[in-house]
């Protein structure tokens, strides 16, 4: 059986979840009832976090199916499995056209020297664009510098939602067999019986664990066959081998692992027996064949701290409180997760953590806190390092939609943030602003963009490099509301608070002293005391007067904490609530620390 191997690639939203469970639904791999963001959190969101592998069977072909995420944050899933993989469909958007994300896996894949099948999606949208985008496209492959290979790129268009595509507008689309058709005239065969007697060579893209199974590594073999029960060696990077043996095999089959006894080239399996193999490392016959070239993933750009809670309310909701169990996890975490690094030689009980960006440390954390782990964070900062002499920090391309109308706020503001506008494009009323920012200037500022475009805008970034450090950048930091006592949250005491800023707490909310309760628009921080109740007099009792009418207070998510935070403040986190809290919780303990630091 010839086999073919594929990933779907994109930014966030363009489809590609959604065209990988149509093929599988109409070659009879999947029945519909199940889709490929089988995870919780991708669920929940409505985003792709994780890679997954698929396959359909089409024409006598097994075509093996990669879906990656389109999050920038998560572009470390694409990066590995790029190297796997032997074509890729880029989807866009017939609307929205290119955008961050679509550049950098195109980059990725032009790279690599594969020959990509543009998919223009959703082009029964009213508002699409289809002649637009194909230019916009065909220009952005310029601007990658592809090969004139690379230009004679072929272009379906679709609507995966619909499960149709075609090879020509005026084409009528039925089903998406024109897309299968052109899969199997482009992409060149990953099985060859040449290969299948060559020493085995194979290497792990992604891992899996399993209650009875244990780890697993998830491969693409490049050469020779892998047969249950046979002795392999692991070689990294340095050329150290390790023996283990092959338990279980198992290919893709829909959604289904299949289990088999062999697995020849050309082929993605799944193998167990390979008790420490890590992601990039290679699985050969023999100690004299060489190594494949590892699986480079670009560098983290912020770093944090993560901490065993030490709050007054620590261990009442989480069954895993201490350092050890936080490291335990953490070191598990870091050998699926490539766009990870942590430093575990800090004193007990921190770690710092090094992450793609605010979205990436927050799926962690929101992991964590499924699992059943309490722990405490600290506001997210730019790496920034020194290159020849010069200081150097990480920038960011981000792309934004808005209305005209509120077009000028938001370059002003990113203005002051040390953003530069490349390019403005006005469309049916709509502006779309390409600017380049440090990556400092874009940290807290999701929130206020929200604000600012009254929930109309979209705003997408893409990490470009380091580049010289922009110098200080002016915030508008907002204060922090910081609780003086110990005790529940009273509605007449928030009632009287809610005209200072914005409340995070509802009534009956149990609170310590040192808890950050809402914020302060005058930008200094202010002690107040939330469980103070109206007092009775000698005229009128605590119960009479005015009614209390409470505006609902800013629920503190993941990703709000970790953007308004203050450098002098922690995220806690635990299976049950998320909440703001200086570091120093007496007002004694931060006055003395802030006096120290002068």
């Amino acid at each position: 059986m010839e086999i073919r191997n594929i990933a779907i690639i994109a930014h966030v939203d363009h489809g590609k979840t959604t065209l990988t469970d149509k093929l599988m639904l109409q070659t009879g791999m999947n029945d519909g009832s199940v889709s490929m963001d089988s995870n919780s959190l991708e669920q929940e969101r409505g985003i792709t976090i994780y890679s997954k592998n698929t396959s359909v069977l089409y024409q006598d072909t097994k075509i093996n199916i990669v879906d990656t995420p389109g999050h920038a944050d998560f572009s470390s899933e694409v990066e590995r499995i790029l190297r796997s993989i032997d074509s890729v469909l880029l989807l866009v958007d017939a609307q929205e056209g290119p955008m961050p994300q679509t550049k950098f896996v195109l980059k990725k894949s032009l790279e690599l020297g594969l020959q990509p099948i543009v998919v223009i999606n959703k082009i029964d949208k009213p508002a699409a664009r289809v002649a637009e985008v194909q230019e916009d496209i065909y220009e952005l492959f310029l601007d990658l510098g592809a090969t004139d290979e690379q230009l004679e790129f072929p272009v379906v268009y679709a609507a995966a939602k619909q499960g149709w595509a075609k090879l020509k507008m005026t084409d009528d689309g039925k089903d998406l067999k024109p897309l299968l058709d052109l899969i199997l005239a482009k992409v060149k065969p990953a099985s060859n019986p040449d290969l299948e007697n060559l020493p085995l060579a194979a290497q792990p893209f992604n891992l899996a664990y399993d209650n009875f199974l244990g780890r697993s590594a998830i491969c693409r073999i490049y050469q020779g066959k892998i047969t249950t029960g046979a002795p392999v060696l692991v070689k990294n990077e340095a050329g150290e081998t390790r023996s283990f043996k092959i338990t279980k095999l198992f290919t893709f089959w829909g959604l289904v692992r299949k289990e088999v006894s062999e697995a020849t080239a050309g082929d993605i399996v799944m193998v167990a027996g390979l008790t420490d193999v890590n992601i990039g490392e290679t699985i050969i016959d023999s100690a004299d064949q060489p190594a494949l070239p590892a699986i480079k993933i670009d560098e983290p750009t912020i770093a944090l701290e993560f901490l065993v809670n030490n709050s007054p309310l620590a261990g009442r909701e989480g069954k895993f409180v201490t350092s050890r169990q936080l490291k335990e996890r953490l070191a598990k975490e870091l050998e699926i997760n490539v766009g990870l690094k942590i430093d575990f030689s800090g004193t007990t009980g921190s770690y710092k953590v090094y992450g793609r960006g605010e979205l990436h440390i927050a799926i962690l954390l929101e992991n964590l806190r499924r699992e059943g782990y309490e722990l405490q964070v600290s506001q997210p900062q730019v790496i920034i390092k020194e290159v020849d002499g010069v200081k150097q920090e990480p920038y960011e391309e981000v792309t934004i939609d808005v209305p005209e109308a509120m077009s000028g706020t938001v370059i002003q503001k990113l203005a002051k943030r040390a953003g530069r506008l490349i390019n403005l494009k006005n469309h049916n009323g709509q502006a779309r602003l390409v600017l380049e920012i440090p990556t400092r200037g874009l940290l807290g500022y999701r929130k206020e963009f929200v604000v600012d475009t009254r929930g109309a805008g979209i705003l997408c970034a893409n990490f470009l490099g380091f580049r010289p450090y922009a110098g200080a950048i002016a915030k508008n930091d907002l204060g922090s509301m910081v609780s003086m006592a110990t005790g529940k949250a009273l509605a007449f005491s928030l009632w009287n608070l809610q005209d200072r800023g914005v409340l995070y707490i509802a009534p009956n909310t149990e609170v310590y002293e040192g808890m950050v309760i809402g914020d302060v628009a005058k930008g200094r921080d202010l002690a107040v005391n939330p469980i103070k109740g109206k007092a009775q007099s000698n005229i009128r009792s605590s119960g009479s007067d005015e009614a209390i009418t409470l505006t609902p207070p800013v629920e503190l998510t993941l990703e709000s904490g970790l953007s308004i935070m203050s450098d002098d403040e922690y995220l806690e986190v635990t299976p049950k609530s998320v909440r703001l809290r200086k570091k120093y919780l007496t007002e004694i303990e931060r006055t003395r620390v802030k006096r120290q630091a002068q």
